[in-house]
């Protein structure tokens, strides 16, 4: 029997209609005798149907966040919610639930996502055999997936006989076997040359636009980044900036238009360069103009 979303009893958080709302996400480890605050008071909305990249340097907290929204790590503090799922209070019953129907993830090492033993129309089934699927249903959706993405090719294939790119997008299938609202990807070009990256990102982009699958991708790459319409940073973390991307923009027709994000509390994180150039630090004096906020160092006369 399904098992229905975890709904919290507290006032639903700003942006609810958005299938994904992170509100002041806190993620704390404990590495021995040393706490890292991995997520500190991270902010984050995405709507259905979105393709969003998620980037920043290597320690800024983007695979914490994903492993969050996987229902791989539990929240420390601060609200998660996906689909209505209230990440902070799902039981180890629910949780399964959740990670098998509303979330699909695929991560950067290829071979973690695939059985090696298993051919490709194998694999994709598993999780819809689990799921209890019929076998009518089941042998139309994997074959509905590997030639979406395709690879319908590599049906009878186990993975030592499929190249880095193939069994990403073979395992992007079995990411969305049972239909998730939300495809999760940590790095899935990682490892891939560029025009292998360009094959799995098409892929990303086809369950997008044919399914109207939510697509969060982790990424460090730029070709990966530049491509969708929404590119998210994550400094220190927490949301410190966006860049917004018209259709025009998407092919190639110049670059997006970057903001800075504040956050409930009216912080706004300036970037270094900007902080550099006018020797911001401690203190700033600031300005309400007609229609802008004006930013000066203390030592500059006003």
């Amino acid at each position: 029997m399904a098992i229905p979303p975890l709904r919290s009893s507290a006032p639903a958080p700003k942006g609810s209609g958005d299938v994904v709302v992170c509100d002041n996400l806190v993620r704390i480890y404990q590495t021995g005798s040393v706490e890292v605050q991995a997520l500190q008071g991270l902010d984050l909305l995405v709507a259905e149907g979105e393709f969003v990249a998620i980037v920043g340097a290597s320690g800024s907290g983007k695979s914490t966040l994903l492993n969050i929204l996987a229902g791989v790590d539990p929240p420390t503090a601060g609200r998660a919610h996906l689909d209505g799922w209230d990440l902070l209070a799902m039981t180890r019953r629910q949780r399964v639930a959740y990670r098998r129907h509303v979330v699909g993830l695929v991560r950067q090492q290829a071979a973690r996502n695939l059985v090696p033993y298993l051919t490709a129309a194998q694999v994709v089934d598993l999780p819809l055999t689990i799921a209890g699927a019929g076998r009518r249903r089941r042998r139309a959706r994997v074959a509905e997936l590997l030639d979406a993405v395709g690879v319908a090719y590599c049906a009878d294939r186990r993975p030592e006989r499929m190249s880095g790119g193939e069994q990403q997008r073979v395992a992007i299938c079995v990411a969305l076997a049972n239909a998730p609202r939300v495809l999760l990807a940590d790095e899935p070009t990682g490892e891939l040359d560029s025009e292998t990256s360009a094959e799995v990102f098409d892929a990303l982009r086809t369950v997008n636009r044919e399914f109207g699958t939510t697509v969060v991708v982790v990424t460090h790459d730029p070709e990966v980044s530049g491509r969708v319409a929404r590119t998210v940073a994550i400094r220190d973390g927490r949301t410190s900036s966006e860049v917004l991307r018209s259709d025009g923009q998407l092919d190639g027709e110049g670059p997006g238009e970057e903001y800075a994000v504040m956050d409930r509390a009216g912080r706004v994180q300036v970037p270094r360069e900007y902080r550099e150039a006018l020797a911001l630090a401690n203190r700033v004096r600031l300005t309400l103009e007609a229609d802008h906020v004006a930013m000066r160092p203390d030592g500059l006369p006003r």
